[in-house]
């Protein structure tokens, strides 16, 4: 007689796979944000000069590559604290560049940290809770993020404002596309290595908050 027990039983081990993935991604992210927070502050406190776009893509390229190699293995979670604490690292500048040019920087900053926060928080939950896939948006997403990044070097290279404001708000559309198509790869097994799932994350959170933090310097920092 037929019986549908093994095919149950795959169901529960796969579901079970996922939620561990999931906890283990969001655990991992949280230690990464940390970590990442205290070598941004690091380098806000020792007044830490920036380290410049060419040496910021290498680094973050060059970290990127190393942690995708190593990510399955032990070595994979130093790789990503390196390669989190590096993008911390250039944060630090950045953030007391805006403390020092606006008399409200600080308060530009706690609102493009929690302008982030609520975002990220928001459609996470969101692709958690309703559990829709959002594996169509791949396509748009990588031609998108391309353009954007392109047109980006493009505004600080020649010094187009327009453009580069432009580009932070493009970005902040695109990583929140990103999260909800991150989460739901998690949700439904498009991805199922945690460390690489992580990065993926932080690098939402990352542009997200310097997107933010470019806007509001734009249209509501006091000089």
């Amino acid at each position: 007689m037929y019986s549908n027990e093994p095919t149950i039983t795959r169901t529960r081990e796969s579901v079970l796979a996922t939620n561990k993935v999931i906890r283990n991604t969001y655990t991992l992210l949280s230690m990464t944000l940390l970590f990442s927070a205290l070598m941004a502050a690091i380098a806000y406190q020792l007044n830490w000069p920036p380290m410049g776009m060419i040496v910021t893509l290498v680094g973050f390229f060059g970290l990127l590559f190393l942690t995708s190699k190593t990510s399955n293995s032990a070595w994979g979670l130093v790789s990503v604290f390196a390669l989190t604490g590096f993008m911390g690292v250039t944060i630090g500048p950045v953030v007391n560049l805006y403390t020092s040019a606006f008399s409200n920087g600080h308060q530009l900053v706690m609102m493009a940290m929690g302008g982030t926060g609520v975002i990220f928080l928001g459609l996470s939950g969101y692709a958690l809770t309703t559990r829709k896939d959002f594996s169509f948006m791949g396509g748009f997403l990588m031609i998108g993020i391309l353009v954007a990044f392109l047109a980006g070097i493009g505004a600080a290279v020649f010094n187009v404002p327009g453009l580069s404001l432009a580009v932070s708000a493009a970005f902040i559309m695109l990583m929140g596309g990103k999260i909800l198509y991150d989460t739901s790869a998690l949700i439904h097994g498009g991805e199922t290595n945690y460390i690489m799932a992580t990065v993926s994350l932080y690098v939402s959170i990352y542009n997200l908050f310097l997107s933010l933090l470019h806007l509001l310097g734009a249209f509501a920092g006091e000089r």
